[in-house]
């Protein structure tokens, strides 16, 4: 078998599991539809309190990802003002069935980009990454797991890019970051001389200083932008692959 060319470094939620959309904004939806009351500028910070509840989880390093969503609801019930009026058992369900249509589409696309390129993933994440990807059938397809509870650096740190891109034998230069979050993922990666590829909805805006990066709606777009460039070049132009 030839040598892959080039690494695809991937963020993990928002971007392997859902289209652009944060877990916090997937929860909001979910709570809003079972009758929660808060807007998404109240819940946000509520969530990201759960957020860090979950670092402190018991078993968290040991937890697969249905579990995790369970245990995050759980933490969300506590929080929310209006948490015991919300199914929120309900509300993980809605957001675990939405990750696994996902995430059962990019299997395919997975598979084939692993045959030209090296895969890892950049995730900031709370110590049981490997456990959530083999549950969800994804771990195979990633030659390097870098989860910031493990690695200790979260991005966006440079160390979270530099060393996945050491573990993975490939220089910036030769790989892609594709990720949801512009500031964690795209930033960074083009600091370092990465090409960058942000998934988010088409009707969110840029930052008004934003790097060249490509832009897709749906990671199935990615092969494109992959078609349209070569790794160590300039991000593909257009209007509809550039911030």
């Amino acid at each position: 078998m030839p040598r892959r060319r080039g690494a695809l470094l991937f963020d993990f939620g928002g971007t392997l599991d859902a289209d652009g959309l944060r877990w916090s904004e997937r929860f909001h939806a979910a709570y809003l539809a079972a009758g929660g009351r808060l807007d998404a500028a109240a819940f946000e910070p509520i969530f990201r309190r759960s957020d860090q509840g979950l670092l402190a989880w018991p078993g968290i390093a040991r937890l697969g990802f249905r579990a995790m969503l369970d245990a995050q609801a759980a933490l969300l019930r506590t929080m929310l003002p209006d948490g015991d009026e919300v199914d929120l058992a309900a509300v993980a369900r809605v957001v675990h069935a939405d990750a696994i249509a996902v995430t059962t589409r990019n299997r395919p696309l997975l598979a084939e980009l692993g045959e030209e390129y090296r895969l890892g993933i950049v995730s900031n994440f709370t110590g049981n990454l490997v456990h959530c990807l083999d549950e969800l059938s994804l771990r195979s397809f990633f030659d390097v797991v870098t989860d910031s509870a493990v690695l200790g650096v979260a991005k966006p740190d440079p160390t979270a890019f530099t060393a996945t891109l050491d573990a993975i034998g490939a220089t910036a230069a030769e790989a892609w970051m594709i990720g949801d979050n512009f500031d964690a993922d795209v930033r960074p990666a083009r600091r370092l001389g990465m090409q960058a590829c942000w998934l988010t909805d088409a009707a969110r805006a840029a930052p008004v200083d934003a790097p060249d990066a490509a832009r897709i709606a749906h990671l199935t777009e990615f092969p494109a932008v992959l078609r349209a460039s070569t790794v160590g070049a300039s991000p593909v132009s257009g209007p509809s692959c550039t911030v």
